[in-house]
């Protein structure tokens, strides 16, 4: 039997799905060995917002995106950088959803020699959660960042964004606080002179080893823009696109886009139900000592159960209803 909650009273009705279980059941089954699910957060849309304009600063105050990234990079002109800076600090201490969204801040590449001066401006924030290392091509790149930010509980994304990037993915993903791998598909086709086709197939294999390196290392991985952003259906074939390669959100540059892409990389509503039923599954034969089962003339292991515990703690994120399974 199937019984789907509403997110306000599955709050009051199930656990959380922590080092502990998913639902309170006779057969106390743990959480797969291996799985950590407690440090799990959502970054479907990394949503940016240029510092150097005021106007789209303070729309950022009301933006559901998951991460707030504030650009001291791309989106800013040379000549506007340091306005922009001196932005930063209100932007973080003015921005409501501090602890919805994250918040972070894009800055310009190590070796720009605009990176030290991108460093002092953010840090000295309280509020900064996360730093988005641009066109990162070794891990000593990363080693920069990672110093100045010290002990603090900051992470870096890694934007791999070049030809050489992709070749040393694996070594950029193992520096200190990275946390996710981003690809930037324009710089990507710049530094290769790849042609770009609506097919996007030229761009296949750097999309796939960066999501791939991403889930080896237990990193997140956040896919590329949508540049045609006035085209919904381009979004939606996209971001449909990159959830099935294994990304986990995706960038963001126009505050249209975001409930869109937030959307197609939450679960799917079949999804989660198939997601519950294995985890049930997996309770119930847990408490006879039975690992794989059967579940609709389909095998099941402790891999697909992996699986299954990941897509509803990312749903319970997201705020969906998740459904109860009763015998």
């Amino acid at each position: 039997m199937l019984r789907l909650l509403s997110p306000l009273a599955r709050r009051h009705t199930l656990f959380p799905l922590t080092t502990r279980h998913l639902h309170a059941t006779a057969s106390k089954a743990p959480v797969p060995s291996g799985l950590t699910l407690d440090n799990e957060r959502l970054r479907r849309a990394v949503f940016y917002v240029p510092l150097s304009d005021t106007r789209k600063i303070q729309k950022s105050y009301t933006s559901p995106a998951d991460c707030i990234m504030y650009d001291l990079e791309d989106g800013v002109s040379l000549n506007r950088k340091d306005q922009a800076r001196s932005n930063l600090q209100a932007a973080l201490a003015d921005n409501p959803h501090v602890g919805r969204s994250e918040m972070g801040v894009r800055i310009n590449a190590v070796g720009s020699g605009l990176e030290h001066r991108d460093l002092d401006a953010a840090l000295s924030s309280a509020r900064l959660q996360v730093v988005l290392v641009p066109k990162v091509e070794r891990a000593e790149d990363v080693h920069v960042v990672a110093e100045r930010i010290g002990s603090r509980d900051i992470k870096i994304i890694a934007g791999i964004e070049t030809a050489l990037g992709v070749l040393n993915v694996r070594e950029i993903a193992q520096a200190p606080l990275v946390d996710a791998l981003l690809f930037a598909a324009e710089d990507y086709c710049a530094d290769t002179g790849i042609i770009r086709t609506a097919s996007r197939r030229e761009l296949y294999y750097a999309r796939a080893s960066v999501a791939t390196t991403a889930h080896a290392l237990r990193l997140q991985a956040i896919d590329m823009v949508t540049m045609d952003f006035r085209s919904m259906e381009t979004l939606r074939e996209e971001s449909q696109e990159g959830a099935e390669m294994g990304f986990t959100g995706k960038q963001v540059i126009h505050p249209a886009q975001v409930d869109t892409v937030q959307e197609m990389f939450a679960p799917p509503r079949e999804v989660v139900e198939r997601a519950a039923r294995i985890v049930r599954g997996y309770e119930v034969n847990y408490a006879v000592g039975r690992g794989a089962f059967d579940l609709d003339g389909k095998a099941i292991d402790m891999p697909v159960v992996k699986w299954a515990f990941r897509v509803l703690r990312r749903a319970e994120l997201a705020g969906i209803s998740i459904p109860v399974i009763t015998d």
